[in-house]
C-alpha cells in the first residue's frame, strides 16, 4: 500500500532552489540489491560532494542503526501529521511501517552545497516523477531473484512471511526497472566493485558541469 502524495502543498521555492545546483540522485532497487553499500562507498570517497537524504520511518531501529543516521525514527502519528501538512515529497507503507522523504531532509543536503542522494522504492520514484524535482534515476538490479533471496536471508532480519513479501515485490520492481525510459541507468549489482565503478563514472560525468568531481 502506498500513501497518496498531495502535490498541492509542494513549495515552488523548494524546487527553484534545487534547480540551482546539481540534480539530485535517486537510487532505487529491491531490498537487498546493494543500494546502501553503493551509497556509502560514494559518500565515503566524496564526502564533500555527496550528501545522503535521510528518510523517515515508523519501524523500529535494527541493531546498529541510529536515529538521524540511517533513518529518522518516528511514530505513525507524527509522520501522518507531517504528511497532512505537505512536508514529504514521497511516502510509502511496507509491512505496516511508514517510510518517506521529507523536503527538509533534501534541503539540508542542498544547503550544504552537495549533491543530494536519495534511496527510495519504486512507488517513491513514481511519486517524484509527478513533481518538478527532476532527479537522475538509477536502478540497482540484483543478478537474480535467487541471489537476492540469499542476501535477504543472510541479514537475519526477515521472517519467512516478510521474506516472501519482499521477493514478490522485488519481481514487480525489477519489471518496472527494466522498462525503457523509467531510469537513466540500470546497474546489475553482481560484483560490487564493478557496480560502484559504473555508478561512479555516470555521476562524475554529470558533475563535470558543476566542477564538483574533484572536491573530495
Amino acid at each position: 500500500m502506498t500513501i497518496a502524495l498531495s502535490l498541492r502543498p509542494l513549495r515552488v521555492a523548494f524546487f527553484n532552489m534545487l534547480t540551482r545546483g546539481p540534480r539530485p540522485l535517486v537510487l532505487c532497487g529491491p531490498s537487498g540489491s546493494g543500494k546502501s553499500t553503493l551509497i556509502q562507498r560514494m559518500c565515503n570517497e566524496f564526502p564533500n560532494t555527496f550528501g545522503f537524504s535521510i528518510s523517515h520511518t515508523t519501524r523500529a531501529p535494527r541493531p546498529g542503526e541510529e536515529h538521524g543516521k540511517q533513518y529518522y525514527f518516528t511514530t505513525k502519528e507524527k509522520m501522518q501529521d507531517g504528511i497532512n501538512k505537505g512536508e514529504f515529497i514521497e511516502t510509502a507503507t511496507f509491512n505496516n511501517n511508514m517510510y518517506g522523504t521529507s523536503k527538509q531532509a533534501i534541503e539540508n543536503v542542498m544547503n550544504s552545497g552537495r549533491m543530494c542522494v536519495l534511496d527510495i522504492d519504486i512507488e517513491g520514484v513514481k511519486q517524484i516523477k509527478r513533481t518538478t524535482l527532476d532527479p537522475l534515476l538509477v536502478f540497482i538490479k540484483p543478478p537474480s531473484i535467487q541471489q537476492l533471496e540469499k542476501r535477504l536471508k543472510a541479514r537475519n532480519t526477515e521472517t519467512q512471511e516478510s521474506l516472501h513479501r519482499r521477493l514478490a515485490i522485488a519481481v514487480q520492481e525489477i519489471k518496472y526497472g527494466e522498462e525503457p525510459g523509467n531510469f537513466h541507468l540500470t546497474i546489475i549489482n553482481d560484483d560490487v566493485d564493478q557496480a560502484y565503478n559504473q555508478l561512479r563514472e555516470f555521476i562524475l560525468e554529470e558533475l563535470k558541469q558543476y566542477n564538483m568531481q574533484d572536491t573530495h
